[in-house]
């Protein structure tokens, strides 16, 4: 079974706004939360995408985590999400806001951990095996008096 690349929720909900809901605004509070210090806290649908996708990161990076992973088809299923994404935030200009760039820097974030996770195991586990095939050299024994 292919895992599902996380970061496709806040990307696709991204583009189901921008072009399914073009009225709905990314900037206008949604909730205004008071704080104790009196100041108030306007939360944006930008906002709540940009958790969103920190925490779907966060989840993406323990599930590369994981041993017996199949870490090839994540991999490159992370990357085509980071290019997709790349692609859209360059290409089409309903896409060229700073939140859409911190969702395609998520899916760069979440490609290079992956590949980061991957070459860390792979460098632990390469000198255990080759302190396995050397064998140490007896030491001499003492000579008799």
């Amino acid at each position: 079974m292919v895992g599902f690349p996380l970061l496709l929720i806040p990307l696709a909900v991204y583009n189901i706004i921008v072009f399914l809901m073009p009225g709905v605004s990314l900037v206008d509070p949604l909730v205004t939360v008071p704080l104790m210090s009196g100041a108030e806290w306007p939360i944006t649908l930008s906002d709540i995408l940009l958790a969103l996708g920190i925490l779907l990161l966060l989840l993406e990076v323990i599930k590369g985590a994981r041993p017996g992973a199949k870490f090839v088809m994540d991999h490159l299923l992370s990357l085509i999400v980071f290019g997709a994404a790349a692609a859209e935030f360059v290409l089409w200009p309903k896409f060229g806001t700073s939140t859409f760039a911190l969702l395609t820097l998520l899916a760069l974030a979440d490609f290079i951990s992956g590949i980061a996770l991957r070459t860390r195991r792979r460098a632990a586990i390469a000198p255990a095996t080759r302190v396995q095939q050397i064998e140490p050299e007896p030491a001499p024994l003492p000579q008799p008096a």
